[in-house]
C-alpha cells in the first residue's frame, strides 16, 4: 500500500481580507498593500480538492470543521506557480515545516500571508 504524501499549496485571497480581518492584518505588519494576500496550507489531497473543501466549509464525519474561514470567505484561486516546484513529502511534520517556511518566504517577498 502506498504511503500517504503531503503537499503544500497556496491560495490567493481577495485583498478585502486585509481590511476586514484584524487577525490577518495583525499577522502581516510588513504588508504594503501592493502584492497579493495568500493562504498557505498543506494537505494529503490534491491542492484542487483541498481548495474546494475550504470553499464549501468542509466538515469531517464527526462534524468538526476542517476548512479555513479565511479561505472560505476570501479564497479566489490556487496560485500553482508559488508551490508547484515543491515536491510532496512523507510526514506531516515535514509538511508543516515546508508550509511555515514557504509562508515566511512569501512574507519576506512582501505578500500578506495566513498559515496555521
Amino acid at each position: 500500500m502506498p504511503r500517504q504524501m503531503y503537499r503544500v499549496y497556496v491560495i490567493e485571497l481577495s485583498k478585502k481580507v486585509f481590511t476586514e480581518s484584524a487577525k490577518f492584518r495583525n499577522a502581516n505588519p510588513q504588508y504594503n498593500g501592493v502584492s497579493e494576500c495568500l493562504y498557505v496550507g498543506m494537505t494529503t489531497k490534491t491542492p484542487q480538492e483541498r481548495f474546494q473543501q475550504h470553499k464549501t466549509g468542509y466538515r469531517n464525519k464527526k462534524g468538526h470543521k476542517l476548512s479555513s474561514n479565511i479561505v472560505e470567505k476570501y479564497g479566489t484561486y490556487l496560485r500553482s506557480s508559488l508551490f508547484n516546484h515543491i515536491d510532496p513529502v512523507m510526514t506531516r511534520d515535514e509538511a508543516l515545516e515546508l508550509e511555515k517556511g514557504l509562508a515566511l518566504e512569501l512574507r519576506r517577498a512582501r505578500y500578506a500571508v495566513w498559515f496555521n
